[in-house]
């Protein structure tokens, strides 16, 4: 437990090493972002998951600030950002806190649920995008129809949801999200601790979530509009539906490269944060 207890520690407080640390809030459409960044150079900009918040990224934080202008945030119903139960748009927010932070360009990855955010202000302000990197993402417009074991799951997920109940639910969410689909005993319980937080975190805030905008028309059947340089990560132990979506992104994005990741779920970079960061940096700064 103790062992536990100190690389948790050691982990969740990599960003303190940072002296140049930028945080704010930003007044949005009905709501109110909350951002960071820090470093010098090409800026990067961080989308965490739907079962997470900004600080996911804290084992990329201190080494993507030494190479880019990096940039994460809080999207609403997450974290430290709040909202009123408005109708908005994630790409709109997005835009607004590039603009507030006096970005024109930026690189773009963003996980699961920030992977499709990346993917559709990408194709809303492809001006905007130097390169763009879906991790364990979906894409708007997908419809593909989950195996019959994790139908069940998500299916019982939205049972717990309508019961509120939450400890279960966030028990669940862990067990897919994190351990995935075809692993031999759970993942690494660092990792699990950290979603289970930032999970029951989020079910916990008892505030409003608004109703996002969808974009129209939607990513699927649009994928080969993006023209930018396009790194696909995935882990082979995530849903199908996941792994799905990264081979039609592969295949109908102009020139993209995709990367498995062996032996993990969802959590690319949580899991394998020393890979996951080497691949990135490596991309973004090769020739």
């Amino acid at each position: 437990m103790q062992a536990l207890f100190l690389s948790y520690f050691k982990r969740s407080h990599a960003v303190t090493a940072l002296t140049n640390v930028t945080e704010g809030y930003l007044d949005v459409e009905g709501g109110r972002l909350y951002y960071e960044a820090a470093g010098e150079g090409h800026p990067l900009t961080l989308i965490h998951a739907g079962v997470a918040d900004c600080s996911m990224w804290d084992q990329q934080w201190s080494e993507f600030a030494k190479h880019f202008r990096v940039i994460r945030y809080d999207t609403r119903g997450f974290g430290r950002t709040t909202t009123q139960d408005v109708s908005f748009s994630n790409r709109q927010d997005l835009y607004d806190l590039l603009r507030h932070l006096g970005v024109d360009k930026t690189y773009l990855i963003g996980i699961s649920r920030g992977g499709q955010i990346a993917i559709d202000f990408t194709l809303e302000h492809p001006e905007m995008v130097d390169a763009l990197i879906p991790v364990a993402a979906g894409f708007s417009g997908y419809d593909g129809e989950p195996a019959e074991e994790e139908m069940k799951l998500f299916m019982q997920m939205e049972d717990l949801w309508e019961k509120k109940e939450w400890d279960k639910l966030t028990d669940l969410e862990v067990r897919v999200w994190v351990d995935g689909f075809g692993r031999k005993g759970d993942a690494d319980p660092w990792v699990r601790q950290r979603i289970r937080d930032m999970v029951s975190a989020n079910y916990k805030r008892n505030e409003p979530e608004g109703q996002p905008r969808v974009l129209e028309p939607p990513a699927a059947g649009r994928l080969s509009e993006i023209h930018v340089p396009t790194l696909i990560i995935v882990g082979d132990l995530d849903a199908s539906g996941t792994q799905e979506m990264a081979d039609t992104m592969e295949r109908d994005i102009p020139g993209a490269t995709k990367v498995v990741f062996p032996g993990v779920a969802h959590m690319v970079n949580m899991e394998k944060p020393g890979e996951f960061t080497r691949l990135v940096i490596d991309f973004l700064t090769g020739p």
